[in-house]
């Protein structure tokens, strides 16, 4: 990530792939007749089988009113889930769906004819699944990064790493003491960008910053600690910080916005070149992300891009991913007639935040679906760039693709549970609208008062 100034070779795309993971666990929904016994002849399949049960739960049958459902989460421990699926069919003549995160395995399933979609968390505590599947750095560097032959950096970045890898969610995330070199790193980016912010940032963005000054020890000394910020997000938006030692997948990026979590490095960039970054640092992470999700329109939009990722063809993950470019990190808006900037990489990097609203880029209407298939590089500056009205309206034409995925369900987020709820039968939709109706009944009640 490009975060403050410096160019370098250019690369074609920041999507990344998910990794294939055989060890991780495979969920079925599976039907079954109503009549006695049908559960414990499932259950007997699985055990022939030799496959372990982690989870079950029973509902209504979406398309049958004689039957159940069941979903169950399964541990892939063999290569017998797809012989499961067969019997299921063949002696209780279940429809059965798939979610598995193991590519190789979800296809080999569906080969068998039932329908297929990638595994996706549907709790926040599911996030531990994932959240240490990182693709590129970490505590290990690439031959070109600024720091790889600093033996003593090299060895600060496994400090961050080892927090990140241990943690898990409902802990507070672990202070660390930044040393004098860290904090001259953060203050010389600090100071270069806030004299930008009042003339280059969207107005939400200059609204909320003094709030992290007053509240999360946003200055030019002393880098915040993720707890405090984190605490202060969730009085605000919900949102909340979870810390990571690299580059995650996009999926599994995504994923983690669906439940208002930001996987946040902790990790500074090398002292030698403070105004350059070969990839997201905390810098990035607190000056350029945090401010803005603790706007209430911008964090459902991001929200809106994380639930759409949820069980997602590989395909429409890249889609959804270019989309997250050009608006979380590199997007603009309109604002009394002028351009100014609401990404991330926008608002970490001093010499990108003068160029987007420079006369040398090209500037295009946000649409999703034309914005979706655009190509761009991913370290230098972008040739285009992509203006939206709105957050609200930036919302509301990504809402309009993702009803576009192809995927046999829809899904909610739940903040009382955080948990996400597929919303595939006719007993959730009813439940749904009965939330919704106690929630209008709530706004014409304080319309009445007010009017």
């Amino acid at each position: 990530m490009d975060s403050v100034g410096n160019q370098t070779k250019a690369k074609e795309s920041s999507y990344r792939k998910d990794v294939s993971d055989p060890n991780s666990e495979t969920s079925l929904i599976f039907s079954v007749k109503e009549e006695v016994g049908s559960l414990a002849d499932a259950l007997k399949i699985f055990k022939k089988h030799g496959i372990n049960l982690t989870f079950i739960e029973s509902r209504v049958s979406q398309g049958k009113d004689d039957g159940y459902e069941f979903v169950i989460t399964c541990q892939n421990t063999n290569e017998q889930v797809s012989d499961v699926v067969n019997d299921l069919k063949t002696e209780l003549g279940s429809a059965v769906l798939i979610l598995s995160r193991d590519k190789e395995k979800k296809d080999a399933i569906a080969s068998c004819g039932s329908p297929s979609a990638p595994w996706f968390p549907r709790h926040i505590e599911d996030l531990d699944q994932f959240a240490n599947q990182i693709l590129t750095y970490g505590s290990e560097l690439d031959a070109d990064h600024p720091g790889f032959k600093d033996q003593v950096y090299r060895a600060r970045r496994k400090e961050f790493a080892d927090i990140a890898f241990n943690y898990r969610h409902g802990q507070p995330i672990p202070r660390v003491t930044y040393t004098e070199e860290e904090r001259k790193t953060w203050g010389t980016i600090f100071n270069k960008l806030t004299n930008l912010f009042p003339t280059h940032a969207c107005r939400e963005f200059n609204r909320v910053f003094p709030l992290l000054q007053e509240n999360c020890g946003y200055t030019a000394d002393s880098i915040p600690q993720l707890e405090d910020i984190s605490q202060f997000l969730q009085k605000t938006t919900g949102f909340r910080l979870r810390p990571v030692a690299g580059l995650l997948s996009s999926r599994d990026f995504l994923a983690g916005l669906a439940f208002r979590v930001f996987h946040s490095t902790q990790y500074i960039r090398h002292p030698s070149m403070p105004l350059y970054t070969p990839e997201p640092d905390v810098c990035h992470e607190l000056i350029g992300h945090v401010p803005l999700f603790s706007d209430p329109a911008f964090a459902q939009f991001s929200q809106e891009i994380g639930l759409a990722s949820l069980g997602a063809p590989d395909e429409w993950i890249e889609k959804l991913a270019t989309c997250y470019w050009f608006t979380v990190e590199f997007g603009l808006c309109r604002q009394e007639g002028e351009l100014k900037a609401y990404g991330a990489g926008l608002l970490s990097s001093f010499g990108e935040l003068q160029y987007c609203l420079s006369d040398k880029p090209k500037v295009q209407e946000f649409d999703p679906i034309k914005t979706g298939e655009q190509k761009y590089p991913i370290t230098e500056y972008q040739p285009i760039y992509f203006a939206t009205e709105s957050f609200e309206s930036a919302k509301s034409k990504m809402q309009a693709l993702c009803e576009l995925i192809p995927r046999p369900f829809s899904v909610r987020y739940n903040p009382y549970t955080l948990s996400v709820e597929v919303l595939d039968t006719k007993d959730k939709l009813l439940q749904f609208a009965h939330q919704m109706q106690g929630d209008f009944s709530i706004l014409k009640d304080a319309l009445n008062r007010i009017l």
